[in-house]
């Protein structure tokens, strides 16, 4: 009750802050203080409701929903502090906190310089819409509010019910709270937007906002990676990036903000791009809106291992109606005030620094269309694209993108000639042609590829010679080559990982050596550990030197299902990674009645009248996801069955779910006279030849018999080439950004002292 009250005055003080600093534009500067003094409120009020739901969490108060839903007694202290923003509501608290912050900040920013009551009111309005979503959303209801249905009156548990496994990892202390500062510091360049539209300063604006808007993309593109990391390590994904629609929401407000960074630079030297900066600058804040709006509705439940569960009518139309506000406001303010929105400069000649970056971002630009049509597709059809949408759609922008992020340093402000344009280019030419022949020589084999490698490479070897130069003289002024290098290698990284990665499913018998990918490995058995889970161990040997890795497998208390856990070992030039998919217990089985037959793929075997014909695995049955969400994966065996002259084809499955132990569905044909169940396997490689183990019933009478199957753990096994220049190239995108953003802000400083 008391988080309640004190959410309830955060919000009445937003308002009248917002008015406050709104009669004071209009001339009554009297309001000034009051404004001031509100936005105070509101901001201790803020913070004051965020310490109070950490002190229900710590000290295990379940009588509040929230506390009770994702937090427990069994937790250490670490994750016990990360369940204050795992759910909606103490996440929504945690984006105003984060936001609070900032503007207190914003306001000694803006007062500098003259600014401060048209940027604060339309920040203080920007918070409002939290704090009242934050109302209907509280994570300070009562556990018998959220379900009187059933739980009575003052009934408080003696737990909670836990943290979902998924999220008990060391990344969710670091990645949500960095994502979160990066929606809160995008709202600020929409709030100067919004406040250059209001007082006609179409210029002013850019040095001002420059720095947040170098902020705001280091924030949200850390909070990115972070992700991608986490996912790569712990959750068995298989990579580290899936084109979730979740994740893809936060990416692109990420991709427009790199954009805006990039079109700011143009206006600010040429005085162009004016109308481009302000519709960019309300985009980066609208498409967080956006992204929330995806995340929280639950309109992506279905599509999303991320997404939220719905919130309810209340909380859903109030995220209607911040989006369409930050609509209607935002483009709105840009239509009213189009006809003032004069360019200073003259159009520009094609092979200038203006005209190759506004070509270059309408090509990044081109990017997040694709990904907004793909992420925003579940609207309409309740299925996500598949990734291959992606990964076609956005190989030709790269391929764009890597070759213009080197042409655009190459060329001056002012127009060359193409001789001496070519003269620049030259070292970096030879030296990425140089470096491809290498690379066609080592494998590379695809032509489309090749020139996204040729592209990357030019990207890198233009910004490498720049950076040089750069640091010889000022230190302080390498941040864009900094970051454009990380870029290239990023994009490097996933031609290797991507494209040029291996993959294979292996069934592993205990104590038995088995080849797969070029490795050998041997399942060594597995261990419970103190927390209720089973840790298998897998040597792996390679050239003569040995590892072991330890991916787990355990059955949550939360929700019942399976989880899996990956593990890996990184190398110079390779990662090699282990995924666990099921455990087939060993001993006696009584097999179903029939004939009990050993197929390998390819090879036909005939009993009495019928020809079966094992053809491969059939791994689409809703595998990728159900694993990702820890429950059932199927696995079927694809078979031609020939009886005469017919032939048809039937499938057989097992299914493994939370017991670890797999379960045989019975499979028959068209006229029901033959039964297929699918007793086991071992997948192998293509020269070896996987095998299955089949019972067949119709063709015999035996009875059922007593087979002797060994423990097999299943896994899936993958080489990632080069994964190192992913997280090196998004490290050095994020630190060339810092550096930029320290120099801008110096600067912005300087020319408002």
């Amino acid at each position: 009750m008391v988080g309640t009250i004190i959410v309830w005055i955060a919000a009445a003080a937003a308002a009248f802050s917002a008015y406050g600093y709104y009669v004071s534009v209009r001339g009554q500067k009297r309001f000034l203080a009051m404004a001031r003094n509100s936005y105070g409120i509101m901001a201790m009020s803020v913070i004051a409701a965020s310490v109070a739901l950490m002190v229900y969490i710590l000290r295990h108060q379940f009588e509040y929903a929230y506390v009770w839903g994702y937090s427990s007694r069994e937790l250490p202290l670490s994750l016990l502090i990360t369940t204050f923003w795992a759910g909606q509501e103490g996440s929504f608290l945690f984006w105003a906190f984060c936001s609070s912050l900032i503007g207190l900040v914003l306001i000694s920013y803006s007062r500098k310089r003259g600014i401060e009551a048209e940027t604060m009111t339309v920040y203080a309005i920007v918070l409002l819409f939290l704090l009242v979503l934050l109302l209907v959303k509280s994570p300070f209801e009562y556990l018998w509010q959220a379900q009187p249905e059933n739980v009575p009156v003052g009934m408080i548990p003696e737990n909670g019910r836990g943290l979902n496994p998924l999220l008990q990892n060391f990344w969710m202390i670091a990645h949500p709270p960095v994502l979160f500062v990066g929606f809160a510091a995008m709202a600020v360049p929409f709030v100067f937007a919004i406040s250059a539209l209001w007082r006609r300063a179409y210029a002013q604006w850019i040095e001002n906002a420059l720095p947040w808007v170098i902020a705001g993309t280091i924030a949200l593109g850390t909070g990115i990676m972070l992700g991608g990391y986490w996912a790569y390590g712990v959750l068995g994904w298989g990579g580290w990036w899936g084109w979730d629609p979740v994740e893809n929401s936060s990416l692109i407000p990420w991709i427009v903000g790199i954009i805006l960074l990039h079109t700011m630079l143009v206006q600010r030297r040429t005085g162009g791009l004016v109308k481009t900066n302000l519709f960019l600058g309300i985009s980066t804040y609208v498409l967080v809106v956006y992204s929330t709006f995806l995340t929280r509705s639950g309109i992506l439940g279905s599509a999303s291992v991320h997404s939220f569960v719905d919130p309810g009518a209340i909380a859903y139309t109030l995220l209607i109606i911040w989006v369409g506000a930050s609509v209607l406001v935002g483009f709105g303010m840009i239509f009213r005030r189009w006809s003032d929105l004069k360019t200073s400069s003259t159009r520009s000649p094609l092979m200038t620094r203006e005209s190759i970056l506004g070509i270059s971002s309408a090509v990044m630009g081109a990017s997040a269309l694709v990904i907004l049509f793909g992420t925003s597709w579940p609207i309409i059809s309740h299925a996500s694209l598949e990734p291959a949408f992606y990964d076609k759609t956005n190989l030709p922008i790269a391929i764009a993108m890597g070759l213009l992020l080197g042409l655009s340093l190459l060329v001056q402000w002012k127009e060359e000639s193409s001789s001496q344009i070519l003269k620049n280019a030259a070292a970096s030419l030879i030296a990425a042609a140089a470096t491809s022949v290498v690379l066609v020589l080592a494998g590379l084999d695809n032509i489309v590829m090749g020139m996204f490698a040729f592209a990357s490479l030019f990207a890198f070897f233009v910004n490498a010679i720049r950076l040089y130069r750069l640091a010889k003289e000022n230190l302080r002024f390498t941040g864009g080559a900094i970051s454009h290098i990380g870029l290239a290698l990023l994009f490097l990284g996933i031609i290797a990982s991507g494209y040029y990665g291996q993959k294979q499913t292996a069934s592993l018998p205990m104590n038995e050596a088995k080849d797969v990918l070029g490795y050998k490995l041997t399942f060594l058995g597995g261990k419970p550990t103190e927390d209720g889970k089973w840790i298998f161990t897998v040597n792996v040997e390679k050239d003569g030197s040995q590892f072991s890795l330890d991916p787990v497998m355990f059955e949550s208390t939360y929700d019942k299902n399976l989880m899996r856990n990956p593990d890996y070992a990184t190398f110079l030039t390779r990662d090699f990674y282990v995924e666990p998919v099921s455990l087939e217990e060993g001993g006696p089985v009584q097999s179903p009645s029939g004939e009990i037959l050993v197929l390998k793929k390819g090879e036909p075997k005939t009993v009495k009248d019928v020809t079966i014909t094992f053809q491969g695995f059939d791994m689409n049955h809703g595998g990728t996801q159900a694993m990702a969400r820890g429950g059932e994966v199927t696995i079927g065996a694809v078979l031609s069955v020939k009886r005469g002259k017919t032939t048809e084809q039937v499938t057989a499955i097992t299914v493994y779910d939370s017991t670890v132990t797999p379960r045989p569905k019975t499979a028959t044909t068209k006229d029901g006279k033959l039964a297929f169940a699918l007793l086991g396997m071992n997948v192998d490689t293509p020269a070896k030849g996987s095998t299955i183990q089949l019972a067949v019933q119709g063709v015999s009478d035996q009875p059922p018999v007593q087979v002797e199957k060994p423990q097999l753990l299943v896994i899936e096994a993958s080489v990632k080439p080069f994964m190192s220049l992913i997280w090196t190239g998004a490290f050095l995108m994020m630190f060339g950004l810092a550096v930029s953003v320290s120099t801008k802000l110096k600067r912005s400083n300087q020319m408002n002292a």
